[in-house]
């Protein structure tokens, strides 16, 4: 018999872990942090991910405009011959 075994990771990544944790021992008087650091691995988390985006786009970004460059002067080259071989026509 074949089985094919499906696994998928809905568990909690380790900027949640260290939320809870902190979390827990704030509620319990073990730390004396600022509720801004006791959520620090929640917003530094999602800082991350926003900045791995812009990155992704940036290059992106750079890319396209690579390709534009080079299909704007394949477009001339081409428009350059077509209009020498027009003249010797």
């Amino acid at each position: 018999m074949n089985q094919e075994s499906k696994s998928s990771s809905s568990g909690m990544g380790l900027g949640s872990v260290l939320f809870v944790v902190f979390l827990v021992l704030k509620l319990t008087d073990h730390i004396d942090w600022s509720w801004w650091w006791v959520t620090s691995p929640l917003w530094i988390s999602a800082l991350l991910g926003v900045l791995v985006l812009l990155l992704v786009l940036l290059f992106q970004f750079i890319h396209d405009r690579k390709q534009e460059r080079k299909h704007l002067a394949y477009m001339k080259r081409w428009e350059k011959s077509k209009k020498t071989s027009k003249k010797n026509k």
